[in-house]
């Protein structure tokens, strides 16, 4: 190794760890990359079983930087894929209030669109929500045309393409298990032998908060697995459901709710649930790996959590294990729906950050340490926003690591 060729690690090769590493080879000139994978693919996690949702930026604080990067993300993104030929569909989206209650949350949602420039987005009534969704249930929905929905896991190929063009290398089936520093270099030592490098950027995802501990970072925030199971509508409903219909958010419970999701092949899921995950991996619902369910059981942060919490976790349990239950909620939306109409489909592990106090971790959070930067919280919109995130983690690597260029 030499000054003039830094080594760079990348652990993860998810969609963000990708990015971050598609950053730093155009911000630092001469610099090796190394992104390391534990599966035997890229993507098989968070990114590959992502809605593959575009967000336009509607849900968060005006000025904040999720909002930000939310909007600013979504425009790199299409200018990406119509380069690189990767479909992205415009079917636009509708958030229903079906009850007066709703109509002032609603209007919050409208303000922060206008606020944070989401484009088109507008306040509608029964009329016009007729002719967008003619099966959805409202009397009042913001409509935003511009959400669109991608294959993400494409995308995160299209990033790793341009990885190996500059010159870094991908390895799969390195899952790490330790970390040392020895004399200049740092040794990630992994399944598969060691890696060496001079510095090491961290997107771990699930595992972020493990990865952390092994390089002497902060306990906290600590990650808990929330798995969300999706339903399919079964082809031949699909006219129930033109684009994304989604409800406004429970201000009391810290996810979407059921909502409907069209897919770039043309499917259309209902859900998620959200769920707590008996594995950090594991998206079957019987899955359980003790170390990674009694370590969630363990966390300050998520017994604080589960006691606020708790009769809504309840009936999102109960409510994930009976399609009954589960279209019974849906039918707030779809009051056509019946449970013959959806078959169980696929689920995802959403990695959530969580504090000591109970509270989810709504930001993005880093954290430096000995020639390592951590991503120990990348929440969503992040797929959306993958380029700028990988820039901005680019630039605090070069930052904290002295890189130059």
């Amino acid at each position: 190794m030499s000054a003039a060729a830094p080594v760079v690690a990348v652990v993860g090769g998810g969609i963000l760890g990708l990015s971050a590493a598609r950053a730093l080879t155009r911000r630092v000139p001469g610099v090796r990359v190394v992104v390391i994978e534990k599966e035997a693919a890229i993507g098989l996690h968070q990114t590959g079983r992502a809605s593959g949702v575009v967000h336009s930026g509607v849900y968060y604080a005006p000025g904040s930087l999720k909002a930000q990067l939310c909007v600013q993300g979504a425009r790199q993104l299409a200018d990406f894929c119509e380069e690189r030929g990767i479909p992205l569909g415009r079917c636009g989206k509708v958030i229903v209030a079906t009850t007066p209650d709703e109509i002032p949350r609603l209007e919050e949602l409208h303000r922060r669109s206008v606020a944070n420039g989401v484009e088109g987005a507008e306040l509608i009534g029964r009329e016009r929500l007729s002719e967008l969704e003619p099966h959805a249930a409202g009397i009042r929905a913001l409509h935003v045309p511009t959400t669109g929905i991608v294959d993400f896991a494409e995308v995160a190929r299209a990033y790793k393409a341009d990885v190996e063009a500059a010159g870094g290398s991908v390895l799969l089936g390195h899952e790490v298990t330790g970390v040392s520093t020895r004399g200049r270099s740092v040794v990630i030592a992994t399944s598969a032998g060691d890696v060496a490098a001079n510095h090491v950027v961290a997107c771990a995802g699930v595992y972020a908060d493990r990865v952390a501990r092994l390089c002497g970072g902060s306990v906290e925030p600590r990650i808990v697995p929330f798995r969300g199971d999706y339903y399919v509508l079964r082809p031949e409903r699909r006219e129930l459901v033109r684009g994304l219909v989604y409800p406004v958010p429970d201000p009391t419970f810290p996810f979407l709710g059921i909502h409907t999701t069209l897919r770039p092949d043309g499917s259309v899921w209902l859900g998620p649930n959200a769920v707590l995950a008996f594995a950090r991996d594991g998206y079957g619902r019987f899955q359980v790996r003790p170390r990674d369910l009694v370590e969630t059981l363990a966390t300050p942060g998520f017994r604080q959590f589960s006691r606020r919490h708790w009769r809504t976790g309840t009936v999102e349990l109960v409510r994930d294990y009976s399609r009954r239950l589960f279209v019974a909620s849906a039918r707030k939306l779809f009051p056509e729906l019946s449970p013959d109409d959806v078959v169980r489909g696929p689920a995802g592990i959403r990695a959530q950050a969580i504090a000591r106090d109970g509270s989810l971790v709504d930001d993005f959070v880093f954290e430096r340490g000995d020639r390592v930067l951590h991503v120990r919280n990348a929440p969503s919109p992040g797929a959306t926003s993958s380029l700028p995130i990988g820039e901005t983690i680019a630039d605090m690597a070069v930052d904290a690591f002295s890189l130059g260029g």
